[in-house]
């Protein structure tokens, strides 16, 4: 893309918050669940999207707006998909039990496994490019290695659905959230993981009796932010014993139920969430205000992502199957 190269070389500057629609892209007949910018800089105008309509979509999402290809490989509803770190590849998995992973250019499975449960999150290694987690409708977490196309470890917890999975830097531990609350506890609610031994770290994390539907870690301080259903996101050290910071809320959004993402600007400085009114919120990492809303949807607005190199660049995404990218 001829509007990413100026920016490669340099530093990445101070992200600024978006004040126009460039592309409204509505390919999708179902809602988008997850949305992804290529993790390769030199490609990252690419989009990737998954949706309820049962397709994984690769997009243009700087230059042009328009649907590059779409990959019909599941059976029904994408709850995720990932990029490879190469950009080359993309790992999907369904409500069809499917695991799959699909070359970008052909289309062609390099690996496809019937898992035992429905399929709601994919993450890969941070720094080991050929393992995932994924999770789902199950107790059972499990690692993969697409080499071999075999599990490496599985890793149990008593609850019955894995919501997100969020691996902390160098990868020696990663977190899961699920939905195990109930009205007299809420241990479980998120759960750390000794990634190597499958042994629990800790599972006394969170103690509000809400889910968390997403997680995510700030790209340069040892903290993590889990969404919540108490339409909140909560701040948390990424360091044992991953303790809460209880004098910072990010409040002002509605989640309702909608497994709402929330992400950092790539500088740190912002967090940004979307809303169950279709709204985006950002919010001054430091100070937990809301800096500015964006009325991005009329449906339920469930992911709201920055661009890795272009400062103001934001793809949001919504329950109606439509994606828009702000500037």
């Amino acid at each position: 893309s001829e509007l990413i190269k100026p920016y490669l070389g340099s530093k990445y500057k101070l992200t600024e918050v978006p004040k126009s629609l460039i592309f409204p892209m509505s390919k999708h007949s179902g809602p988008v669940n997850e949305i992804q910018w290529c993790p390769v800089r030199e490609q990252s105008h690419m989009l990737l999207s998954a949706s309820m309509d049962k397709t994984v979509k690769v997009w243009d999402a700087v230059d042009t707006g328009c649907c590059l290809k779409t990959y019909s490989c599941h059976s029904c509803a994408v709850r995720a998909a990932r990029w490879s770190s190469c950009g080359r590849r993309i790992l999907s998995g369904g409500f069809d039990s499917m695991l799959h992973l699909t070359d970008v250019e052909t289309g062609k499975q390099i690996f496809s496994s019937k898992n035992e449960f429905r399929i709601s999150a994919l993450k890969f290694h941070p720094t080991e490019s050929n393992i995932f987690i994924c999770g789902g409708f199950s107790p059972e977490v499990k690692a993969w290695d697409i080499r071999t196309s075999k599990m490496l470890r599985v890793y149990k917890a008593a609850v019955q659905q894995t919501l997100d999975i969020l691996f902390l830097p160098e990868g020696r531990e990663f977190l899961t959230s699920t939905d195990a609350v109930s009205r007299d506890s809420a241990d479980r609610t998120v759960i750390a993981w000794d990634f190597q031994s499958a042994a629990k770290i800790s599972n006394q994390i969170f103690h509000e009796r809400y889910t968390c539907p997403s997680l995510t870690l700030h790209p340069k301080e040892s903290m993590f932010v889990a969404q919540t259903n108490g339409n909140y996101m909560a701040l948390f050290s990424a360091q044992r014993p991953y303790r809460i910071n209880k004098k910072k809320r990010y409040e002002g959004h509605k989640v309702e139920g909608f497994a709402v993402g929330c992400e950092f600007s790539p500088d740190g400085t912002l967090l940004v969430t979307g809303s169950s009114d279709g709204k985006v919120f950002f919010y001054n990492y430091h100070t937990a205000r809301i800096i500015r809303t964006l009325s991005a949807h009329k449906e339920a607005c469930v992911s709201a992502i920055f661009h890795p190199v272009l400062p103001s660049l934001l793809a949001t995404c919504d329950w109606a199957g439509e994606i828009k990218i702000w500037q």
